[in-house]
């Protein structure tokens, strides 16, 4: 662990005045859901950004807690400087004082001033499994003593919410010796801060900002300004060698005060060098190491769902689920799915893929896993076509990696129903076309793939009729499921499957393959008739899977497309330059990018179902098959330091956008990286 440290290159900007880490974000999760997310600069550009967002039981959700710090400096002779942008400090480029050097040790950001022979370093930290935020500072050199004044700058409210929303301004502050706490006034939790370090103090000084620009969520469309409260600033006053660590929490005052810092610190590293020593030798180095560090932050324990994790517990399982992306996903069905096996079976963490297998089988509801857990909510929502197929995918996996036939044959009598109600129809429109056997799926006002973008009423692709990746998907699952029922012996059944794997075979065959392009029809039977050419990667799913539905012979001929028209060196593009719709960039208000999410943007997480075809047609150039991943090494120094942005743009330079950390990105990298070493 040592040796894992990605130091940041600093960026040259043609603006001597700019600063060069404005873009540059860094993550740290707490196992809960909760997070701490900012830029390496310090300026606060998203409504997400914040020290301490707490993972909170429903219907509360993640709450802002912590907003940020005013960081001050005072040296011997007086003079003040301020680290980074400070929102509560009267800041000119002459009092500021610009990050020296910043890196991630084992995944966590350590932060370098430079100013007038001193040195100081600031760590954070979230122990495991609690809402609280350990934010060190260390002189590591100097002549003298320096002054740390730390101002806590708050705006309760959940996390997603405008920055403009209302806040009461009704904060309370209350003291008792050392322990310092927040309440608003309103159902909500209250915010206990601690000090620890030489000649502590704390001297109060209510202040209120005026409106602060929230540069990015300006930039998408949305409310862009809000201000922020504080109650006063803690000061410490640190000699060469001293720490300070500044502990914020909406946990108990039992809980805040079990570890000491050094402990907390301590702790996380062992948790941190545990977890690499559970991966496999190829996810122990590297970047491969970091991949696995930051698949980390998606598997969390859920706070809200209590009833879940009863359920869970009387039977000897734990809870556990994957946040889709930060900052503002929740837990997804699909996101689950296709990530469960380079989240948890490539990280060794085969015992918590077994609990969320489990956990998803007990919603399936009408043949359907949710699509998702919105916000603060306890029930799913089942607007999905593919993340029930994906299911059949991901345990299919988790079998052949764990042997764990126990946990299938207790999930068998799901899967049976999955797939009856699939044949007789089940909710939006999703059913067997008993002519062909080919799965249709579509209403009105949903958009049910992956190809979910949804402005108001406006389905962006709503692909309504018979896609391409959802029949790839069906006819793995009846492969899958006609297998398993052989293997209990449900001879009857079994039969029936196999007569309908049959037919969808042939169908596919013969109704998707576009022989003008080349390549595979995007949908057929397509809601206004006919069938829609359009190229894109959801074809490669019909050779990717165990059980590919394209015959052999074409398999080629779709691969020399996809690469020579989707293929980038960060994912591949969802729709071919040349099309009508195709976008160049992912950018503007939400109804600009939701344009052109799927209609060329680029997504990370399909190199993973490319690197799989591509092997069966390249079987033992695993070696070879690591270069359609390198381009991911750069991009650890992009977007969220350390992790894998959800999506690019479709041309040169490839800008990250989208969530700045994506579990399916981050997953199917890593299971790739790992399976082409």
């Amino acid at each position: 662990m040592t040796d894992l440290v990605r130091i940041l290159p600093r960026r040259e900007l043609p603006d001597p005045e700019a600063d060069p880490h404005l873009g540059d974000e860094w993550l740290v999760t707490n196992g809960l859901g909760g997070y701490a997310s900012g830029t390496v600069s310090g300026a606060i550009t998203r409504r997400y950004h914040g020290l301490l967002i707490a993972a909170l039981p429903n219907p509360l959700g993640r709450m802002m807690m912590l907003n940020g710090l005013s960081e001050r400096l005072r040296l011997p002779d007086r003079r003040v400087v301020y680290t980074g942008a400070e929102e509560l400090a009267d800041v000119t480029p002459e009092n500021t004082l610009p990050v020296a050097e910043f890196r991630l040790e084992a995944g966590l950001p350590v932060w370098r001033y430079e100013v007038a022979g001193f040195v100081l370093e600031k760590r954070l930290l979230l122990p495991y499994r609690q809402n609280t935020v350990h934010l060190t500072y260390h002189l590591l050199s100097g002549p003298g003593k320096l002054r740390l004044g730390l101002r806590p700058a708050i705006h309760f409210r959940a996390h997603e919410a405008p920055v403009s929303s209302a806040d009461p301004r009704q904060y309370v502050l209350t003291v008792i010796d050392d322990q310092f706490e927040i309440a608003s006034g309103q159902d909500l939790p209250t915010l206990r801060l601690l000090i620890r370090g030489p000649s502590a103090a704390f001297t109060y000084d209510r202040k209120e900002t005026a409106a602060i620009p929230y540069r990015t969520e300006r930039s998408r469309g949305y409310e862009w300004r809000g201000s922020l409260w504080s109650p006063g600033y803690f000061r410490s006053d640190l000699g060469e060698g001293d720490r300070t660590t500044l502990i914020a929490s909406t946990e108990s005052w039992g809980v805040v005060r079990e570890l000491s810092p050094d402990q907390a610190f301590r702790a996380e590293l062992d948790r941190r060098r545990l977890l690499l020593s559970a991966a496999p030798a190829a996810a122990q180095a590297g970047p491969a190491a970091e991949f696995a560090l930051a698949a980390n932050q998606f598997l969390i324990t859920p706070v809200g769902r209590t009833g879940d994790a009863a359920r869970a517990r009387a039977v000897g399982d734990e809870i556990r689920t994957v946040i889709a992306g930060y900052h503002w996903f929740t837990d997804w069905g699909r996101d689950t799915m296709i990530g469960l096996e380079g989240l948890t079976l490539t990280t060794g963490r085969h015992m918590e893929a077994g609990w969320i297998l489990r956990t998803f089988a007990f919603y399936v509801r009408d043949g359907l896993i949710p699509n998702l857990f919105p916000e603060g909510e306890k029930e799913g929502l089942y607007h999905t076509a593919d993340a029930t197929l994906w299911f059949f995918h991901a345990i299919h996996r988790y079998v052949e990696t764990t042997g764990d036939r126990t946990t299938l044959n207790l999930i068998l009598p799901k899967l049976r129903e999955i797939i009856d109600r699939h044949i007789a129809g089940t909710r939006f429109g999703i059913a067997m076309d008993p002519g062909d056997g080919l799965l249709r799926q579509g209403e009105h006002g949903y958009a049910l793939t992956w190809m979910d973008a949804k402005v108001d009423d406006w389905v962006v692709t709503p692909r309504r009729g018979k896609c391409v990746e959802i029949n790839a998907l069906w006819y793995n699952a009846l492969c899958l499921m006609e297998q398993w029922l052989d293997e209990v012996h449900d001879d009857a059944h079994a039969r029936q499957v196999g007569e309908i794997r049959a037919r969808v075979r042939e169908s596919f065959n013969r109704r998707f393959w576009f022989e003008q392009g080349g390549y595979l029809y995007d949908i057929v039977d397509a809601e206004n008739g006919g069938n829609d050419d359009a190229c894109r990667p959801n074809q490669v799913l019909a050779i990717s899977l165990d059980h590919a539905v394209l015959e052999e012979a074409r398999w080629r001929p779709v691969m020399d497309v996809v690469t020579e028209r989707l293929l980038t060196p960060v994912g591949l593009r969802s729709l071919a330059p040349g099309h009508p719709d195709y976008k160049a960039k992912y950018y503007g208000d939400l109804r600009a990018r939701d344009a052109a999410y799927h209609q060329g943007t680029v997504w990370a997480w399909l190199i993973g179902p490319y690197i799989d075809a591509w092997l069966k047609l390249h079987p033992g150039a695993r070696a070879e098959a690591r270069r359609f991943l390198v381009g991911f090494v750069p991009h650890l120094e992009q977007a969220c330091i350390g992790s894998i942005s959800e999506v690019f743009d479709a041309e040169p330079p490839y800008t990250p956008r989208g969530c700045i950390a994506q579990a399916w990105s981050v997953a199917e990298v890593l299971r790739s990286w790992v399976n082409t070493g």
